[in-house]
């Protein structure tokens, strides 16, 4: 049996029912610590021990229903098969959950050779639980997605993310962000990749912009909106890779169509 045949409901069920048992590990420390815990890694961007005691439950977990797999994790970087590896940001939102917001989540992704092949993005504090693999559609709560409808810009919810990674593209930011926002019903920023993109799948927000995701923000996201239809790019409408570009546009296709040219202008200087 190859690994492609390995990648069953069943293996997606296992996937599904560790999620949750790490959401339920990460409920049960939720506002149990005071605001501003926590260790900075870099400039703003933070770590706790619900991180890392997350991270080891999904290794551990993920090791014994594919031992063969590599792993790339947000805390323990990249480990053993490259080619067939597990991608996991095991708390998407660390700075929500150490401020006591309920806006974090939980992302799992499993990749064959850089293309996602079965991902799962769970919310703990409500639950809800996003879930895919290729070519079976994307599943919200257990039912069925259906293919995104299509709307224009002007008619358009947006979904960003602040540049925090990224201070040398605030100059570029914050006038798309102006433009953005007067040519839409709104932005809104969550604090959570992971769930925002699951929620341009979904058709939530209808389009998405960010700056320097990186492969264990997106991963299983990516593959969730494939699967319902959602146009994926860099800013200047190229394919788009999270190991290659820093600039992410996606959205419903009438969406991203008028949004992307808008990213593309303010972000000129982006590399």
């Amino acid at each position: 049996m190859n690994t492609i045949d390995m990648i069953d409901q069943q293996l997606l069920e296992n996937v599904i029912n560790l999620a949750r048992q790490t959401g339920r590990y990460q409920m049960s420390r939720f506002r149990s610590l005071p605001p501003g815990g926590g260790e900075e890694k870099v400039a703003r961007e933070f770590v706790s021990e619900i991180d890392i005691n997350s991270e080891q439950l999904l290794i551990e977990g993920l090791s014994k229903l594919l031992p063969e797999a590599g792993f790339y994790g947000e805390e323990t970087g990249t480990t053993g098969n490259e080619l067939l590896r597990w991608v996991i940001d095991p708390l998407d939102g660390t700075t929500n959950f150490l401020s006591g917001l309920d806006q974090f989540s939980i992302s799992v992704a499993l990749e064959i050779d850089g293309l996602c092949e079965l991902g799962v993005v769970l919310r703990p504090a409500s639950e809800e639980l996003f879930s895919a693999r290729r070519g079976q559609g994307l599943c919200r709560n257990g039912q069925a997605c259906p293919t995104v409808s299509n709307v224009p810009l002007s008619q358009a919810l947006i979904g960003t993310g602040f540049p925090y990674r990224s201070k040398d593209l605030a100059t570029s930011f914050f006038p798309c962000a102006e433009q953005v926002l007067y040519s839409s019903r709104g932005i809104r920023r969550f604090g959570s990749a992971a769930l925002d993109l699951s929620y341009v799948a979904a058709g939530f927000l209808q389009g998405f912009w960010e700056s320097d995701l990186q492969p264990y923000d997106v991963a299983a996201a990516l593959l969730f909106m494939e699967e319902t239809g959602c146009r994926v790019s860099n800013h200047l409408g190229s394919t788009y890779s999270p190991y290659r570009d820093r600039l992410l546009v996606c959205g419903q296709p009438d969406t991203h169509l008028q949004l992307q040219p808008i990213v593309a202008k303010h972000y000129q200087d982006a590399s």
